[in-house]
């Protein structure tokens, strides 16, 4: 099966689609299998077949899908076609708009909804829907127009789009500066004691599945950036707590990561393992009781209900709230229900 060389295309024509470097505690692994936990909606026979094509690169040289993988090896993918992410097309698709003026406009996100083209999601992202909208959106470092800050694909809530220059390096500086205002409300698994607390340890990608990232602390610190969370209880609910969470910092999965961390993974966070029986009985009722939380809100219980910033023209301090959607509230809602009745038993 590997017993092929690698057509090798002219790298002068070629784009970087994916670039990693090995972590310095990784055992030998054929790289196809390595690069399934590191390349999202990437399958054995997609990467198989661009190795055969010449497309994988280790330390500057093609290699067969049967290479393994070593310590420190730096992985290129390359391709003879522009990342999808680069050829951005306007879609006509509805905003929530919650306020706009000539220099910027605060959208709420539903959940399920991609901030920018990456790999697998192509279409259908909230950049689409803005340059359908808007023309000559300021591009930010990573070339993503109108982008000051992003939330995940599964997090509904409230962000801020720069519509000229000034804006786009105004916003940006407050959120570099931490002196912008976001607050998060997630539903975790597990009963927080402390009414309050600071969770700081340093994030970056998980060694071994680099689609999740982890908390690094003390002497391996240097493999992530410095993140600092600050949470408040807000309501228990008996196996699950709802919590309200303000970044000081902006760090991918930060809220997810950090929660995990302190061993309260969010409810239904698939990614993180918060889509299993976390906390609770064994009883088959309430097995199926949290089956249904899980149909209810079919994704993690992360809301980014707050966010506040200076006006990048008018100096004002600017604050805006969104209600918790639907399905977060439903299932919170089924959870103050099962909790009443427990203490009624």
């Amino acid at each position: 099966m590997d017993d092929y060389t690698p057509q090798l295309p002219d790298e002068d024509n070629l784009y970087e689609h994916y670039a990693f470097t090995v972590d310095k505690g990784q055992t030998p692994l054929r790289i196809d299998k390595y690069l399934m936990n590191f390349v999202e909606n990437a399958t054995r026979n997609k990467i198989q077949a661009a190795a055969k094509s010449g497309s994988i690169f280790v330390n500057d040289e093609a290699v067969k899908s049967s290479y393994k993988v070593k310590p420190l090896d730096k992985i290129r993918v390359l391709f003879t076609h522009p990342p999808h992410e680069n050829l951005l097309v306007g879609e006509d698709i509805p905003i929530d708009v919650v306020y706009e003026d000539d220099e910027l406009l605060v959208v709420n996100k539903p959940a399920g909804m991609v901030v920018h083209p990456g790999h697998g999601n192509y279409s259908g992202t909230l950049i689409n829907a803005l340059i359908h909208r808007f023309n000559n959106l300021p591009n930010n470092s990573s070339e993503r127009p109108g982008l000051v800050h992003r939330i995940d694909k599964d997090t509904s809530g409230l962000l801020v789009v720069a519509k000229t220059e000034k804006a786009m390096a105004h916003l940006s500086l407050q959120f570099v500066k931490k002196t912008s205002e976001r607050e998060y409300v997630a539903l975790v698994w597990g009963h927080i004691e402390e009414d309050e607390g600071r969770i700081e340890g340093h994030i970056g990608r998980h060694p071994k599945n680099r689609l999740q990232n982890t908390v690094f602390l003390e002497d391996e610190a240097y493999k992530g950036k410095p993140a600092v969370t600050h949470y408040k209880v807000l309501e228990r609910l008996g196996y699950v707590t709802l919590v309200s969470c303000k970044l000081e910092t902006g760090r991918t999965h930060q809220i997810r990561v950090h929660m995990k961390h302190i061993g309260h993974t969010l409810f239904n966070d698939a990614r993180y393992g918060g889509e299993r029986i976390l906390k609770g009985t064994t009883f088959t009722k309430y097995k199926q009781f949290v089956e249904n939380c899980f149909k209810v809100l079919p994704r993690q219980a992360l809301h980014a209900k707050t966010l506040g910033f200076m006006h990048p023209k008018t100096g004002e301090f600017m604050r805006f709230d969104t209600p918790i959607p639907d399905d977060m509230q439903q299932c919170i809602e089924k959870w103050k229900t099962y909790t009443k009745n427990q203490e009624l038993d």
